[in-house]
């Protein structure tokens, strides 16, 4: 009898092992706790146990975001080109591991922001290469199933993570958080090398269509004339830019009242909107095949600045885990149909991946530039007039999305025209 394989799991032509599936799922998993390094918890501790303002912290945070800007196209393409995506994996986890470590023996500033650049750019190989792992095995047909239910197991990771974090920083101190990072990352790599190398279609992998995978790949120069691509990347820095420094204010803002509960209270705002995300990850999935792309993307953009409001209104730690589900719309939505419009706009062009790490680039623009401007913001004027600041991006973020925004759900196999510009997309192996 033949196995069965999870649900969403293949497509026509396409028959992944349950055993690199499971993998594929434990590696979400793991890596939910690693592609950030240390995250918000890192404000907190250079805050609360290094005494630093509001100011240090916003460049601290900002070093990682500028280390993935710098790396992500760069990784983007290097994953199109590659058949060691599985390798890769496991030595930008590494290198995540190593660093947070490196933060907590030596917490300079030299030290630090150097530390999170090169934990940025280790970062930057994971989207790109999860994206074409996931597509390699499963197909295009099966990639909005695949990608939703990417997202919930990472959610869950996500939300063991942080009860472990705020459970050993609770007994142990904020150290432990250190090392289980390290953890998670020695355990993302043994999941990723459970992948079957033979199972991966590394053609289908960077975005060439299911019937003319042999063509080469479409000119970056033509690519980036598709003003979709131009208006999605517009959105995402938008969107970062709304997002990326709400949690860590939170935590900041918090930490002048609750003092050692600081991180449990982090803790319970990433888990409440963690869990919020696996069902929202699911639904979104769906939903985008059915409303299509915008409409979904449209309710995470729209509950952003409504968070930001709320976070104004009170320091009551119950209070802010509630705001704090928001967060968990915004983020499930985002993880899963950012890729599905990625994979719809870049359909035939064997640049799915360059694709992914340009707008993982733009992600990078976005929320180093929030994480700078709303400490500087917080310095010079409080933080409710940080969090008023950011609603009012997310705002302008969502009538951007809304005017200029096309529906792709539908979108056709793009190929360059004859005569136009081809790029033949050799493959680099572990050997070249």
């Amino acid at each position: 009898m033949a196995a069965t394989n999870p649900p969403g799991s293949n497509s026509p032509g396409r028959n992944p092992s349950p055993m690199s599936l499971r993998a594929l799922d434990g590696l979400n998993i793991f890596l939910a706790d690693v592609r950030d390094g240390m995250g918000p918890f890192l404000g907190t501790f250079l805050r609360d146990y290094h005494h630093w303002d509001a100011g240090r912290v916003g460049i601290a945070l900002a070093a990682s975001q500028i280390g993935t800007v710098l790396a992500q196209t760069p990784a983007g393409a290097l994953i199109d080109r590659i058949h060691w995506k599985r390798l890769a994996i496991a030595i930008a986890a590494a290198v995540v591991a190593a660093c947070c470590v490196l933060l907590y023996v030596l917490p300079t500033l030299g030290v630090v922001v150097l530390a999170q650049a090169a934990i940025g750019a280790a970062a930057a190989i994971f989207p790109p290469a999860v994206g074409a792992l996931t597509l390699g095995l499963v197909g295009r047909a099966a990639m909005p199933r695949r990608t939703g239910r990417n997202e919930a197991f990472n959610h869950g990771g996500n939300v063991v993570a942080a009860a472990l974090a705020g459970g050993a920083a609770y007994l142990f101190g904020y150290g432990a958080l250190f090392f289980i990072v390290a953890a998670m990352a020695a355990a993302s790599a043994a999941a990723v090398l459970m992948i079957r190398e033979k199972e991966i279609d590394h053609d289908l992998a960077r975005g060439a269509d299911d019937g003319d995978k042999a063509h080469g790949a479409v000119g970056i120069t033509e690519l980036f004339k598709d003003r979709r691509i131009m208006i999605f990347a517009a959105s995402v820095v938008l969107f970062h830019l709304a997002n990326a420094a709400m949690l860590p204010l939170v935590g900041q803002k918090s930490s002048d009242s609750l003092k050692e509960s600081a991180a449990v209270l982090m803790s319970a705002c990433i888990i409440a909107a963690q869990v919020v995300m696996v069902p929202v990850a699911l639904a979104a999935s769906r939903l985008a095949e059915s409303w299509g792309r915008k409409p979904v993307f449209l309710i995470g953009f729209g509950v952003l600045p409504i968070r930001g409001l709320l976070y104004c209104l009170s320091v009551n730690p119950y209070y802010l885990v509630g705001v704090q589900l928001l967060d968990g719309i915004g983020a499930g939505i985002f993880g899963v149909v950012s890729v599905l419009v990625v994979a719809d706009l870049t359909k035939g062009t064997g640049r799915f991946n360059l694709t992914q790490g340009a707008l993982a680039t733009a992600t990078g623009v976005g929320a180093g530039l929030s994480n700078l401007l709303a400490g500087f913001m917080v310095k010079a004027a409080g933080f409710n007039a940080g969090f008023v600041m950011l609603a009012a991006i997310a705002g302008a973020a969502t009538l951007f999305f809304a005017l200029a925004m096309p529906e792709t759900l539908r979108s056709k196999p793009r190929t360059p025209p004859q005569g136009g510009e081809v790029i033949p997309a050799p493959a680099i192996t572990a050997s070249s």
